[in-house]
This record gives structure tokens, sequence and C-alpha cells, in this order.
């Protein structure tokens, strides 16, 4: 197989997807690894780290997609590489096409095959989104607490506190991965937290890790607006894999927040998951609006902003398929790992996971079947 790796182009996106270990293994295997120059220099990682494994060092980007039977990416294709797909290429990657109907129209009109990241799931688990949502429920406190000082234009409150003063008030909507992230760190720092969730045995779970330094609630419209009213930093990370984000966090629960709050929208990869954050994606060059007073943060690729630390915990994650893909091709990888049916999003034209097809409108077929 011939295996592309591209520099990401998002906004501020210094992660690579694949890291010279993974790339010598490859290469080991008997495939050919193009690397465009340049694409890990944003997580440290230098060309001729590539070069010394085995990789073919390419200088543009419509080179590595051209060549390519799989392309290996982090981010989503951004409309300026649509052009490259060509009929039958394995995208391997973070898609989020329920939220993006011009990328999913791109991928269907060419045939390429989708494989997300995000909607591969082991049991109840999304190992290869896993290790970028502790990433981001980690990073939302950090920009959050920076939001929050009076020079980014919050309310000049220090969340942790010193002793004598009031410390923050975190509010997390969502316990998974992103949340119990968010939450370690919150406590942390010595805020006080609360987490809801409708999944009474995450919040018994959290409950057991931390004891006392953390609430937890039942989630509840109710239950919600009473928490966000009251929040100094609202962190939402509800989502529905490969399904746009329920929209929790209202306007009106906005604003009866204070001025200088913030909201970090840790779901907006996929639509959102509150109604201001909803279609409204910021980048790291200007990573906040302000509605009713409030900060609403909702960077799409927060973990980018941490691009050595994410690099490495993500292809420790997708490494795993990349190569059993590339040894036995798409149709055997799946008889071998089930669990890679789900992260098909599209092939041969047709939309093969119902969440995207739900939210976009196109008629639901079976990977199984649109395989054939």
């Amino acid at each position: 197989m011939k295996i592309g790796v591209p520099t990401e182009i998002k906004n501020n996106e210094n992660r690579v997807s694949a890291i010279p270990g993974v790339v010598e293994e490859l290469v080991s295997a008997g495939h050919t690894v193009y690397v465009e120059k340049g694409a890990g220099l944003g997580s440290g990682i230098c060309d001729s780290q590539y070069e010394k494994v085995g990789a073919t060092m390419l200088d543009k980007a419509e080179d590595v997609w051209a060549k390519s039977d799989i392309i290996y990416k982090v981010k989503e294709p951004l409309p300026s590489e649509y052009k490259y797909f060509k009929e039958g290429q394995i995208i391997y990657t973070y898609l989020h096409l329920a939220a993006d109907p011009e990328l999913t129209k791109a991928m269907l009109d060419s045939k390429v095959v989708g494989v997300a990241f995000e909607t591969v799931k082991v049991g109840k688990t999304l190992p290869l989104l896993r290790p970028m949502s502790e990433v981001a429920g980690r990073m939302a406190v950090q920009e959050g607490a920076r939001f929050l000082t009076s020079p980014h234009g919050g309310k000049g409150l220090l969340v942790q506190g010193v002793p004598g003063t009031k410390v923050g008030n975190v509010v997390i909507v969502g316990a998974g991965t992103a949340g119990g992230a968010a939450a370690k760190a919150a406590i942390g720092l010595g805020a006080k937290v609360t987490v809801l969730d409708v999944n009474l045995d995450r919040l018994t779970q959290l409950v057991d890790i931390h004891g006392r330094d953390i609430e937890t609630l039942y989630s509840t419209k109710l239950n919600i607006a009473e928490k966000v009213k009251e929040a100094d930093l609202v962190i939402s990370t509800v989502l529905i894999p490969g399904a746009r984000a329920p929209k929790l966090v209202t306007k009106e629960m906005v604003a009866s927040m204070s001025k200088g709050s913030v909201i970090v929208d840790v779901a907006i990869d996929q639509g959102g998951s509150t109604e201001y954050t909803e279609g409204h994606p910021t980048s790291h060059d200007k990573p906040i609006f302000v509605k009713e007073g409030v900060s609403h943060y909702a960077v799409a690729n927060i973990p980018g902003a941490v691009s050595i630390t994410s690099s490495y915990a993500l292809c420790n994650a997708t490494s795993k398929y990349i190569k059993v893909i590339a040894n036995l091709g798409l149709e055997k990888a799946v008889e071998k790992f089930p669990e890679l049916v789900g992260g098909i999003n599209v092939i041969n034209g047709k939309v093969t996971f119902k969440g995207v097809a739900d939210a976009l409108g196109y008629e639901y077929v079976p990977a199984e079947k649109a395989m054939k």
C-alpha cells in the first residue's frame, strides 16, 4: 500500500497523524509512506527523522494525495483539498461529517472511502476519539480559566482562588471522557465542580474517584439551567458519536449567567452543544465570541494547541488500524476488526453511518452492503 501523510492546513493545526516509529513499522512491512515536507514540524518532528525511518518526502500536498492509496490525516479535509479526492482512495482521519454537508457531498461525489476516527466503537468506548477527548477536556479548563481573566474580557476571577476568596464555580455538562478529564483538571485547580449527566453509573464512578471534591447531578433541563446560571465557567462536552451534538445549553440559560462568564463548547466539531455556538466554530487565532456578555470558546481543534502531546497520543491510538488496513486491505481488515465497520462513514458514493445520514438527509446504507 501507498500511504500519504499530508501537512494539516486547518487554522493553527500543528498535529501530524504519523510519528516516526509508526512510519518505520509501515515501511518495514513493505509499504511506501509519503510524507509532505514539513508535516511534522509543528509537533517537533523534522523531515530527517522521517527520512531515517524510510519515508519518502514530497514537496507538495497534491503529490502526496495523487500517489497514495490511503491518506492518513488528523483533521477533516478542507475545501481546498477536495480536488485531490479520487475514487476508491481511503481517507483515514477525524471527519465529523454530520456537521459538514459540503465535505460529505464532496466525498460522495468522488466516491472516496471515509474511515472516521470518531466513530470506531469498541464496546461502549471510542478508542480513537478518547485520547483527544482527554486532551480537549483538560484544555477546556485551562482555556476557560484564561478567558475568565480581565485582559481577555472575563470577570477577573482566578479559578483556584486564594485563601479568603471565592473559588471559581465550574459546571461540566456531560460526564464522558472529555467531561471526566475536565472535572479532574478543575478539581486539581481547587474549583467548585459540578458534573451533569444522565448516566448514573458514570456519575457514581466520578464520585468514587473524587469523593466530596465533586458534585454530581442527573441531567435535566431544569438542573442544567439552575447550574449554568450559577456558573463562572461552563464546559459542554455532550455528543452523540458521529451525529450532531444535542443543544443542551440554551440562549435563555446563557442570558441568565453573570457578565464575564465563559462557556467552552468541546463538542463544536459535531456542530456544537449550545444554541449560540451551533454552526459558529472559532479558531485559535480568534477563539471566542461574546453573546449576552458571556465569552463563548468554540475552537474546533482544541488539541492542536498542544500538538506534541496530541500527535503522539493520537498516533498511539490510530496506528493499530492503519497497519491492518495497509496490510490486509479494508475488507479483510474489517473481518479481523469488526469495529472498523462503524468507522466507515462513506464508501462507493453511499452514506454508511446512520448518524450522518439522519443529520444530512441521505439514505443510510449499511457499510457491509455498500462495500459489495
